[in-house]
């Protein structure tokens, strides 16, 4: 059991990770600034991503802010206090944003992300469409805020907003700066998921368990096949997908699931 000293460093960290039945959690963790983003915050973030890389047993990782919000993006109050230091500090943060966003989608285990409040900015606007599964509250705001503040998007999303919304919608936003409702956000396709605000851990808690329990390299690949295909030809991608179904078939988890489909049970997969 660790001692108090322990558990305060640990519920003080800017990121807290966790990992139970194939489930790793990490959680921003700035609450009394909106999980707003600095260079410690994010540090820690690409740690805990880098941890739940290392470790075979994730299946699945679930990422969610503490607080009222899941991230209202850059800390403006940090930035702000540095006066023209503010070039020199937001070239440290953005590069740990860069490694922390790269990694996100480089993960074997799909990511899903828990949206509450606000998500706003190259952090909460950003690793939201850097996610796999988006899943949200109906109360909660999603916006990208960089004109707002005379700065330009950052964290991938001038690639990823353009691939879930198209070129000219993803102008419209980055340019002027709407505040989506999770309705709005999940119609123009930056949220996979709304759900009532009283049902939104159980709603995550419960998709996490049933990927958790699919074949792992299945998730893994097709997840890859999909990151890979931003950009690439049809004609590109093919090759790449046959390989990995030839691959992908002479591992025991396809046979289960193939005897399970005949004998009609639930498949029980092994990551093997």
């Amino acid at each position: 059991m660790p001692d108090a000293g322990t558990a305060a460093a640990a519920t003080t960290a800017p990121v807290l990770y966790a990992v139970a039945d194939g489930i790793a959690r990490i959680r921003l963790n700035r609450p009394e600034a909106a999980n707003g983003m600095n260079v410690e915050l994010l540090r820690a973030l690409h740690e805990a991503i880098l941890a739940a890389h290392a470790d075979p047993g994730v299946r699945v990782v679930v990422l969610s802010g503490e607080g009222r919000n899941f991230c209202a993006g850059g800390d403006v109050k940090t930035f702000a206090a540095k006066g023209e230091a503010l070039p020199d500090y937001l070239r440290e943060a953005t590069a740990w944003l860069q490694l922390a966003t790269a990694a996100l989608i480089a993960l074997k285990a799909p990511v899903i992300t828990k949206i509450h409040g606000f998500a706003a900015g190259g952090g909460g606007f950003g690793l939201t469409c850097a996610s796999d599964i988006v899943v949200a509250a109906e109360s909660a705001k999603l916006f990208s805020g960089a004109v707002r503040v005379g700065m330009a998007p950052d964290g991938g999303t001038t690639v990823t907003l353009t691939q879930l919304v198209g070129l000219r919608r993803a102008m419209d936003i980055l340019l002027t700066n709407p505040t989506l409702s999770a309705t709005q956000a999940k119609e123009l396709g930056i949220v996979s998921r709304v759900v009532p605000d009283a049902e939104l851990d159980a709603a995550v808690d419960d998709l996490a368990d049933e990927l958790a329990a699919a074949a792992p390299r299945a998730l893994s690949e097709t997840k890859r096949l999909v990151w890979d295909g931003v950009g690439a030809t049809v004609a590109a991608q093919l090759p790449d997908e046959a390989r990995t179904v030839s691959e992908l078939s002479g591992t025991a988890d396809s046979r289960e699931g193939l005897a399970a489909v005949i004998e009609r049970r639930a498949p029980r997969f092994t990551g093997r």
